[in-house]
């Protein structure tokens, strides 16, 4: 079986900024800048925080209750053996395995209530 270790958990939001200043504010988050975006890291966890946009697509926030959320994503060390022994359980795969930039490849799956998990391979490069 696989290790598995945190990546991130990611959120969406029409106000990245604000959304950061809370989480800062109300929970002692770091406020991570980057180029063109903003992120947090909670408890040594990373959360990106995507940005939504008028028509881009992105369902409107559920009403309370819900279950779910966008994705989180986990690291592995092999990914193919990872994909092949997730398949052997029958897990259903809604992105197939593919690079997403140098040294970065993942894939992801759904787990229970639809949640979105993304599995990543990271590689120096």
């Amino acid at each position: 079986m696989a290790e598995f270790t945190w990546d991130h958990l990611q959120l969406r939001s029409p106000d990245p900024e604000s959304t950061a200043a809370w989480f800062a504010r109300c929970l002692d988050a770091e406020i991570i800048r980057k180029p063109g975006r903003v992120d947090i890291r909670l408890a040594g966890i990373d959360i990106f925080i995507a940005p939504v946009q008028e028509g881009d697509g992105v369902a409107p926030p559920p009403l309370p209750p819900y279950q779910g959320l966008d994705h989180f994503g986990l690291t592995v060390e092999n990914l193919d053996e990872t994909v092949a022994d997730l398949k052997s359980k029958g897990v259903l795969f809604t992105q197939a395995p593919h690079t997403l930039r140098p040294g970065v490849r993942g894939c992801f799956i759904r787990g229970p209530q639809n949640i979105a998990i993304e599995i990543l391979e990271r590689r120096a490069v």
